[in-house]
């Protein structure tokens, strides 16, 4: 697969396709879902809940903080993580943006 020339594109256009590759993972879906749900930080539940690997729900969780979707503080030995409500947000703002566009019906297709 070859280069994706990013900086072709506009920084609308890169920011709304790293949030879309960092959310289309089900097992982000989920773990937001799950944060959504529990109206408050979440602290080693995800393992039970989700069914998977430790690791692979932190490889997750990493994912999820590094593009700025969750924060994480540390309580004792546990990483304890929540939405952070400014960068929820601001994705709020650029998915509407994104979907409320006009879309002209063409009867081509």
């Amino acid at each position: 697969m070859g280069l994706t020339k990013s900086e072709i594109f506009t920084e609308e256009q890169n920011r709304l396709a790293s949030l879309f590759k960092v959310l289309g993972h089900p097992a982000r879906v989920a773990i937001l879902q799950h944060i959504i749900r529990q109206n408050a930080c979440i602290c080693n539940d995800l393992v039970e809940e989700l069914g998977l690997a430790q690791a692979t729900i932190s490889q997750h969780l990493k994912e999820l903080k590094s593009s700025g979707i969750i924060q994480g503080t540390i309580e004792g030995k546990s990483v304890c993580y929540c939405i952070d409500e400014r960068m929820w947000k601001i994705i709020q703002e650029d998915f509407n943006a994104f979907f409320n566009q006009e879309l002209k019906i063409n009867k081509c297709c």
